[in-house]
């Protein structure tokens, strides 16, 4: 019914559990992703947030509605946009593709209880840094979306590099739809997982917690 597609540049998985960074030992996060999204009826893109955007001085919720779904995506096969094609174009597929979803009335998760490790842009030697970001790829890559959504997109300079900004508050009254056969559970799940101590898991200082 779904499939993940995942970036070659993520390194770890973290739930963000009490405005802490625990990482996860299996695929649990993703089996409950799953179960969360197939609640509704019109969310046929999900994925996890950046671990970077994430720290214990910020109060966040656990998903965002209605915004980009970038390098961990949860993608609906039966998902059809207008002109019949899913991924297109040679930059941002990701964006456009989660822009197009919007556009046709659906909706987006981004969990923030779930996050990716993802290595820095063009901190990674080959794929995009060394075809598509090099020269003036990321101006390219910035002004082709726009090309594609001028009514929601604009370049602009952050970081040192040249990027797009889009702005997702066009989208926030798309509504989700709850499925009419869906039965939700009392109480709550832990989905099995528990906090463990280990002593030096892999990037991690001694002490760390993990799930």
């Amino acid at each position: 019914k779904r499939h993940w597609i995942l970036d070659d540049n993520l390194r770890r998985f973290y739930r963000f559990h009490k405005n802490v960074q625990v990482p996860v030992n299996d695929g649990t996060i993703f089996r409950a992703a799953e179960d969360f999204v197939d609640r509704y009826e019109n969310v046929p893109l999900a994925g996890f947030q950046y671990k970077f955007f994430c720290n214990a001085s910020v109060v966040s919720p656990p998903f965002i509605p209605n915004t980009r779904i970038y390098s961990c995506i949860l993608i609906d096969n039966s998902l059809v946009l207008p002109g019949g094609e899913r991924w297109r174009g040679r930059y941002n597929e990701d964006t456009d593709l989660s822009l197009r979803a919007l556009k046709a009335g659906h909706c987006t998760v981004l969990f923030i209880a779930f996050l990716a490790d993802k290595i820095a842009t063009m901190k990674m030697a080959g794929g995009n840094t060394d075809e598509l970001y090099v020269d003036d790829g990321r101006l390219q890559m910035a002004k082709s979306l726009v090309d594609q959504h001028p009514d929601v997109t604009t370049i602009v300079n952050k970081w040192g590099r040249w990027q797009h900004s889009v702005n997702y508050s066009k989208f926030r009254g798309n509504k989700f739809v709850p499925r009419k056969d869906f039965k939700p559970q009392t109480g709550s799940s832990e989905y099995g997982m528990k906090l463990r101590e280990h002593g030096n898991p892999a990037g991690h200082k001694k002490g760390d917690s993990v799930k």
